[in-house]
């Protein structure tokens, strides 16, 4: 590799011989100081043997000069549910360069192998938590999912509910917290299915009485949980989960248990409703930010799996698909959506829509309608074409609540 000056750079796939360079650049990336880590009760030969297992079980690729890294991304295997179809996905992290490398395309040339090794692997979807939302949206990545932050106080916590079951702290490798999540995962667009190295993650900088509490019903299934810190008069809600309304007003309940501890309560939601209207007292602070940014790796590929919505007569239409980072996506293909499935076919068809591969990826990922999509510039098309590519589509924001 080239880029153009007489430096020769190398890429290769990163292996745990790697360990101390790939820790060395994290932490100069990052800013992870002694201080921080003796903050969350890591010490510096912790925190690189815990990145251990990712050099192991994820795909790490890096670049380096004169054999020294300077550049790397890190990808993890997961499993998301798409409109309750499990897909394969990489979800992209550990984006680092040393600042005197940047600028010289290195990442993106990294990025490129990447996400060809995905589509190789049959990695349609790729997620990311982005630093940049510009940069990535430059290489066909588009926003697919919110995160709202929230703050209550004491006295607005409902104090109605009514959840006949009970709660119960539980530890964080509690195997009824473990499946919960799994199950919650099963029926949740765009949940990602938590494996091993997505719990390390999950963990990683949490302090060491952080607590999990699960909702149980009266029959002690559990149908709900929180994770939570109580620190200086606040509870950090981490992340709260549910299956039905009685846990949801279960949890709510617990968390009013405490009223006599705390001033306010501080959470993050991903459902991407706030959370006001839900409260008697819904005067409260909600603040709605863009979180995961997704690209479809394989347009095809991911079309062979994509459920849509179940109408029976079923629409064709043709995409005309920009994409100027992967070539492969750069085309044009028609798509039939009937009985709730999409099929690739092999003829033109009376509804044309030309629109880029990132715009392509949150509109079938439920981010955005069609029609906001065409009102905003982003889909050229005619009306009737937009109306009924919304009737043939499922409408469901996804709940992504990891950021690896």
């Amino acid at each position: 590799m080239n880029n153009g000056d007489s430096i020769h750079y190398n890429l290769r796939h990163l292996t745990t011989d790697d360990l101390e360079q790939y820790n060395a650049l994290l932490r100069y990336a990052f800013q992870v100081t002694e201080h921080d880590l003796i903050d969350t009760g890591w010490q510096d030969e912790e925190i690189k043997q815990s990145k251990f297992p990712v050099l192991e079980r994820a795909d790490v690729m890096g670049c380096f000069c004169e054999n020294n890294l300077i550049s790397q991304v890190a990808v993890y295997p997961l499993e998301a549910n798409i409109y309750n179809e499990i897909y394969p996905v990489g979800f992209v992290t550990s984006v680092c360069t040393y600042p005197e490398y940047t600028g010289k395309g290195i990442m993106k040339q990294i990025m490129f192998q990447c996400l060809s090794h995905m589509r190789q692997k049959k990695q349609s979807l790729a997620m990311l938590f982005p630093y940049s939302i510009p940069l990535y949206r430059n290489l066909g990545w588009e926003i697919i999912s919110n995160k709202i932050s929230y703050t209550i106080k004491d006295r607005q916590i409902p104090s109605n509910t009514h959840a006949p079951g009970f709660v119960r702290r539980v530890e964080w490798d509690n195997e009824d917290f473990i499946h919960l999540h799994t199950r919650f995962a099963e029926i949740t667009h765009g949940c990602l299915f938590r494996n091993s190295l997505a719990w390390e993650e999950y963990w990683r900088w949490d302090e060491d009485d952080t607590m999990v509490a699960v909702y149980y019903d009266i029959t002690s299934v559990p149908m709900g949980y929180m994770v939570y810190l109580i620190k200086e008069d606040i509870m950090y809600i981490k992340e709260m989960i549910y299956l039905n309304k009685e846990a949801q007003d279960g949890l709510w309940k617990y968390i009013r248990a405490h009223d006599s501890m705390i001033d306010e309560a501080r959470g993050n939601s991903y459902y991407n409703e706030p959370i006001a209207f839900e409260l008697e007292d819904g005067d409260i602070r909600e603040v709605i930010r863009p979180y995961i940014m997704g690209r479809i790796v394989d347009i095809r590929q991911f079309l062979e799996r994509y459920n849509c919505a179940p109408n029976k007569e079923g629409t064709s239409f043709t995409f005309e698909i920009t994409d100027d980072f992967l070539p492969w996506n750069n085309t044009t293909l028609s798509v039939r959506f009937s009985h709730g499935k999409s099929m690739i076919i092999e003829e033109e068809t009376p509804y044309h829509l030309k629109l880029s591969i990132a715009t392509l990826t949150t509109l079938l990922l439920g981010y955005k309608t069609s029609t906001k999509l065409y009102r905003m510039g982003r889909i050229t098309a005619n009306a009737e074409s937009i109306r009924l590519l919304d009737n043939a589509l499922l409408h469901e924001t996804p709940y992504i609540s990891d950021y690896i």
